[in-house]
């Protein structure tokens, strides 16, 4: 009887097994039937497509024309559903033609170096997919609709800087889940014809649930995904090259929020943007208000006699390596009131060459740079996506080497500061490589005080009416150190320390008489100022006391999108801060305005976990203060001995060794671990079983282990039969008795003796008759 009951649906199923093997072994040369794999597939191709344009959006150039791709794409795949079942040979000889007049377009592009070659591609997916939309009767044509998709949202992600693509991203998997699954189905045959029903076999529950693991999963490795040092590729992001009318001398710098006459600063053919210059109203020199959007350090002359403040506005997005201070101007002679550049007579002008983006910037264009051999650099990628129209100053981390910009010619002065010929206009990107020092304070407080003439002239320059004032007043807050200081970078140090401590930032001050020196009223009327009034106070006094320095304006590195990896640099970011020279190793920062960090942010060892470094950094900024500082102790720690193990791991071959070994073993422990917790669950599970139940269960558990599994979709009665079917098993009889007291128990609301099954479970554990 039981033989019966069982030998129908095991032929059954028998004969389903073969169907679907026949059919995963030719479905990809099948013709697809299924309207709701179409139907999904077409909507995943359309987000690819409307991703570049999202993406584009302030950044790039691009034609939104390419939408029309959706509607195209659309009829095509209709048209490709009505004709799966014909040869279309005339349409594929139509098609293959297009596709060849697609590349000729998009060779012709790249050869013109017009547009953004990240576009260029995009676009030509785009157009290949129209084509191929009008020929997908196989399923594999739609796997290749869904890799066109996949891409393009890829191109995008590179050209993204903003959280906009985000919303995309997010909706992109959530339509890939429910496409893989009935192109799964599809593969197995068991897709239904009709949309409705091959869309109600989706369990909309489970879909959530799969998107929100999926999710939480990417964003767990985003932020844990180390950040090791890989190749470099020479190929960085710059804008087309712009064609410039007139002669470039490099000596003028044009800053809109400076008053004067800007005719004889040429307008570039072909720029990014409107590159006309409008000219503000604050004066170059005595009283005036600065202008509210543009930083008023980024000219010739900087007058530090402008009251006001400036609307935060962002100016630039900075993909960088590292963090740090984004310099933009240096200034080496004071004037009382403010600075100015002295020496425009030596601005070089260095032009590239006409196949090539690169710019090499020669370390003789300043002298200082030439003094630095004993300093250990770390070669540092920047990346600028200017958003508001800047001077035509070049901003880039100290010391600039190598320069990918859109125009043939750039100035670098005496100062390292680069030039353009134009303006900073909106959506203008460029790349700057440079060759950032370590800061060693051991080696820096070693460094030699022995400067040479050329220093000693340039940046030793004090008024003589308040230099000896000035000396004083920086002895006698020198001398409020514990210690005695004797090198000039802990002097540096503690007068910025001190400087944050003795004066207090000023909300509001008159203006300075015409014979009124800045440093004087900052130390002795006022007791304080405004920021940048810090920075000049803290570079005259180090000169006062034999320590060359200079006065420097530029970007604080802004705020971090951990998600889109920029920098978000606003103007409310510009500042000026003081540089101090060492011989031998060159200059560096110290931040003397209060809530600024002494020693600005500078470049590590290590930037392994980075990321999860700056997530970290956003949390901390919402736990209150105590727990805050606890745990990023624990957290700074943790992070030391992983970036430790990593260096070490990767640093040698007995070191990768070592790391392979050690991961198998962690491996193991874990796979340990996870055994654990299952066989954990399982017996708490089973306690909680009434006692036939239990023995049942923990007799399936015992079986599974043997090789002997359970299938869902068996009966009791039926995975009994089909052990006693099993040759190799020979102990189906201890089996059966078992399941026979469960169903009777189950379902036949019988008393069992659980005792008495006991037995027939101990004998089937203890027997080794399993061949």
């Amino acid at each position: 009887m039981f033989r019966s009951l069982i030998t129908s649906p095991s032929k059954v199923l028998s004969d389903r097994l073969q169907v679907i093997q026949t059919r995963l072994q030719f479905s990809t040369e099948q013709v697809e039937d299924s309207r709701a794999l179409r139907v999904l597939v077409q909507v995943l191709v359309s987000i690819g497509i409307a991703s570049v344009s999202v993406a584009s959006v302030g950044i790039v150039e691009v034609s939104f024309l390419n939408l029309l791709a959706i509607l195209l794409s659309a009829l095509g795949g209709y048209w490709s559903w009505r004709s799966r079942r014909r040869a279309n040979v005339a349409v594929k000889f139509i098609l293959a033609f297009g596709m060849l007049m697609a590349l000729g377009i998009f060779l012709a592009g790249i050869v013109s170096g017009d547009g953004d070659t990240r576009i260029r591609l995009a676009e030509l997916l785009i157009q290949l997919q129209v084509l191929h939309s009008f020929d997908m009767p196989r399923r594999k044509d739609l796997g290749y609709s869904i890799v066109i998709g996949l891409i393009l949202l890829g191109v995008a992600a590179t050209v993204s800087q903003t959280l906009t693509l985000g919303p995309v991203l997010i909706l992109f998997v959530a339509i890939a889940l429910p496409v893989l699954i009935l192109d799964y189905h599809s593969r197995l045959g068991l897709v239904i014809l009709q949309g409705k029903g091959a869309l109600s076999s989706l369990n909309l529950k489970q879909l959530a649930w799969l998107l929100l693991a999926v999710g939480g999963l990417g964003l767990v490795i985003f932020a844990a995904l180390p950040r090791l040092p890989g190749y470099q590729v020479r190929n960085f992001p710059v804008s087309d090259t712009i064609s410039l009318q007139g002669e470039f001398t490099g000596n003028q710098i044009v800053n809109p929020g400076y008053a004067g006459d800007s005719s004889d600063f040429e307008n570039a053919e072909g720029a990014v943007g409107d590159s006309t210059v409008i000219q503000g109203e604050s004066p170059e020199d005595g009283p005036g208000e600065m202008d509210s959007s543009t930083y008023y350090g980024f000219n010739q002359r900087m007058n530090q006699n402008l009251r006001g403040s400036i609307e935060p506005q962002v100016m630039m997005r900075v993909r960088s390596q590292a963090p740090g201070f984004l310099r933009v101007l240096a200034f080496d002679r004071y004037t009382g009131q403010g600075w100015e550049i002295s020496r425009e007579d030596t601005v070089e002008v260095l032009e590239r060459s006409s196949y090539s983006y690169q710019t090499h910037l020669p370390p003789a264009a300043y002298k200082a740079r030439r003094q630095n051999a004993k300093a250990r650099r770390r070669e540092v990628v920047q990346t600028y996506t200017i958003i508001n129209t800047l001077p035509n100053l070049i901003p880039a981390l100290y010391q600039a080497n190598q320069l990918y910009f859109p125009t043939r010619k750039i100035a670098i002065d005496a100062e390292g500061s680069l030039r353009s010929p134009l303006p900073l206009s909106n959506g203008l990107t460029f790349t700057v490589i440079s060759k950032v020092p370590y800061r060693d304070r051991t080696l820096l407080k070693e460094a030699s005080t022995e400067y040479s003439d050329d220093i000693a002239e340039a940046y030793l320059q004090v008024p003589e009416a308040i230099q000896e004032r000035v000396r004083q007043r920086t002895e006698e807050l020198l001398a409020q150190s514990l210690n005695p200081l004797t090198d000039p970078y802990e002097k540096a140090l503690f007068l910025a320390q001190a400087l944050k401590q003795n004066y207090t930032l000023r909300e509001a001050l008159p203006f300075f008489e015409a014979d009124e020196d800045l440093v004087e009223a900052f130390l002795f009327r006022y007791e304080g100022g405004y920021p940048d009034h810090f920075a000049t106070v803290m570079t005259m006094m180090l000169r006062s006391i034999g320590i060359p320095a200079r006065l420097v304006t530029g970007f604080a590195p802004g705020q971090f999108n951990a998600f889109t990896g920029y920098y978000v640099v606003n103007n409310t970011d510009a500042h000026a801060i003081p540089e101090v020279y060492f011989p031998d190793y060159g200059w560096f920062l110290f931040d003397p305005i209060p809530g600024h960090e002494v020693i600005p942010p500078s470049i590590r060892d290590s930037q392994t976990f980075s990321v999860l470094r700056q997530f970290w950094n956003w949390v901390a900024g919402w736990l209150p203060s105590p727990v805050a500082g606890w745990l990023s102790g624990v957290f700074v720690a943790i992070l030391t001995v992983l970036s430790q193990l990593l260096k070490f791991f990767s640093g040698s071959v007995l070191g990768l060794l070592v790391g392979l070994m050690s991961a198998t073993g962690l491996a193991f422990l874990g796979w340990l671990s996870w055994q654990g917790w299952r066989h954990w669950r399982q017996r708490m599970r089973l306690q909680k079983l009434p006692q036939i139940e239990r023995i049942y269960q923990q007799m399936l558990v015992w079986l599974a282990g043997q090789g002997y599994p359970k299938r869902s979709h068996q009966t009791p009665l039926e995975y009994a039969i089909a052990l006693q079917r099993t040759p190799q098993f020979a102990q189906s009889e201890q089996v059966m008795v078992v399941v026979q007291a469960y169903m009777r128990w189950r379902y036949g609301n019988h008393i069992e003796d659980a005792g008495a099954l006991e037995e027939p479970v101990k004998a089937l554990r203890n027997r080794r008759s399993l061949r």
